[in-house]
């Protein structure tokens, strides 16, 4: 624990990239519908003075969206952020940030100019001196308040449209299980009444990107509290496992001696509380969760339903997962068959691709197979190993990337479910980012995964996969026009050898001249085809 009271004493709290920021959780600027706090380098809005950014209106995507939501002006999160900001930072360069005082993602710098490749590596491939720093981290980070942002703790109507601001502190780790929630949360209709089928982070195209986000932020926001700018998400491989091998003291805590759903006191993990569960309460006091602690970690791994997941997933999965050309199909939701996205979300057969959600594949698979808070959808980023999962299902993710190579242009444009185009700001970050700015390689984001680093074998097969899997869908036609052309030379050949016989039977007085000639031409064009 000493690295924990280290931390403490060594936090550094800088800007951070998350929800509503603090300078603008106030009745001025939600009057206004303006987010845009000072640069402290400057002090002017978005570090204009410096040339960082300005303050501009944010453009939302017109295009169409599916059918899945069939309102209109009644969540909050409709054209994120607009109900609450129509006028943000808009950041120049390689600035980012809700006041562009930081770098994108890759960069680092004083003028984010400096290049920066991070790893990140397998918990189990980390020094016993790396892995307690992670762990220390993460506790460091569920005891630390975040210092640049609020969560909203009503509706927009329940805060009279601004006049009457509902906000409060929450510290680091939370802040991100609150973001979870708050966009997968359904939708309050009023009275009683919610609309379920609607979530802006899964079940449709944004979930990867929008998922990869979310690690990426919450990796940012480790490294600044605890000022190590080389610290990365580990991941846990679990393809193939035989059962929960991050369950044990030693890492993400194990089982309790007494209570099989509860943590052992042996690790920290048993003292911390979770919030944002209880989806049911909210929805019948059409509330929002408030970040009120409710409980220890819930987690029984394997004492799931067996009929549902019956195990954890397999390398074959996850192969046939990675041949799929298709990123997204059909209605781009649940039901979506042969889409790469639906079958590693895991409302697909990960055998077939096709879509049956009374099974649990892939990434939903893991959720199910915890058994606990990492089994319900908005509260499932309280239980530490969700970022250990995500961490490699975004590692799939890149692993399909690399592989397919898609255009910009693969990721639907329009007719998405709601939140999910192309060009919609993902809910609830601020500062704004679009799906399809993260639907591109994990280097040009700043980071790497080591096991796709090596052997360097691997990356040749990778490069050869796609041109492999085209020549296999082709193949029937290849093989056929192989044919044809075989029996066409055939034919020619014998025709040629046929004159060339006849030729030579005839006397040399009557023979014609060919050289030179038209003729002597036209045979020879012949032979060689």
């Amino acid at each position: 624990m000493s690295l924990f009271a280290m931390g403490f004493l060594l936090v550094i709290l800088q800007p951070s990239s998350g929800q509503f920021p603090r300078a603008c959780a106030n009745t001025q600027s939600l009057l206004r519908k303006e987010c845009c706090p000072p640069w402290d380098g400057d002090g002017s809005p978005c570090g204009e003075l410096s040339r960082r950014g300005s303050c501009q209106n944010i453009l939302l995507s017109q295009a169409p969206l599916g059918p899945q939501f069939p309102f209109s002006g009644v969540d909050d999160r409709e054209d994120w952020p607009s109900i609450f900001y129509n006028r943000t930072c808009k950041c120049e360069g390689n600035f980012m940030g809700f006041n562009c005082g930081e770098c994108k993602f890759g960069f680092s710098g004083p003028n984010c100019t400096e290049r920066r490749l991070r790893t990140r590596r397998n918990i189990f491939q980390l020094t016993t001196g790396e892995k307690d720093k992670f762990l220390a981290y993460l506790n460091l980070a569920k005891n630390t308040p975040s210092q640049d942002y609020v969560i909203a703790t009503g509706t927009y109507t329940q805060m009279n449209n601004g006049s009457n601001p509902m906000f409060r502190n929450i510290n680091v780790y939370d802040l991100f299980v609150w973001m979870h929630y708050y966009a997968s949360r359904d939708t309050l209709l009023g009275g009683s009444s919610v609309w379920r089928d609607i979530d802006f982070a899964h079940e449709a195209p944004g979930f990867l990107p929008w998922h990869r986000v979310f690690l990426l932020m919450w990796e940012h926001e480790i490294q600044k509290i605890t000022g190590d700018e080389n610290f990365t998400i580990p991941y846990w491989d679990w393809r193939d496992a035989e059962d929960c091998v991050v369950c044990t003291d030693e890492y993400m805590g194990g089982r309790h001696p007494t209570n099989p759903n509860l943590l052992s006191p042996a690790s920290f993990f048993s003292s911390w509380q979770v919030i944002c569960t209880r989806s049911e309460e909210y929805n019948s006091q059409q509330a929002l969760c408030n970040a009120t602690s409710e409980g220890p970690i819930l987690r029984n791994p394997g004492n799931n339903d067996k009929s549902r997941t019956p195990r954890l997933p397999s390398s074959a999965e996850v192969e046939f997962c990675l041949s799929l050309t298709q990123y997204e199909s059909g209605s781009m939701d649940k039901m979506a068959n042969y889409s790469f996205r639906n079958t590693l979300e895991g409302f697909a057969d990960p055998r077939t691709a096709i879509s049956n959600i009374s099974q649990s594949g892939l990434h939903n698979a893991l959720h199910i197979y915890m058994n606990g808070s990492m089994s319900q959808v908005q509260g499932s980023a309280n239980d530490p190993i969700f970022v250990l999962h995500h961490a490699f299902v975004d590692s799939i993710f890149e692993r399909w990337l690399r592989r397919h190579r898609p255009v910009l242009e693969v990721y639907p444009a329009a007719n998405a479910p709601i939140g999910h185009n192309r060009e919609n700001y993902m809910v609830p970050f601020i500062p704004l980012y679009r799906n399809g700015e993260f639907f591109k390689p994990s280097r040009e984001l700043g980071y790497d995964y080591e096991y796709l680093q090596e052997p360097a074998l691997d990356s040749f097969q990778e490069f050869l996969i796609p041109y492999l899997e085209q020549a296999r869908q082709i193949w029937a036609w290849l093989v056929g026009a192989a044919v044809i052309g075989g029996v066409i030379t055939a034919v020619l050949t014998g025709l040629i050898l046929a004159c060339r016989k006849k030729r030579r039977g005839t006397s040399s007085e009557i023979q014609p001249l060919l050289t030179e000639s038209e003729d002597y031409n036209n045979i020879s064009y012949q032979s060689n085809f």
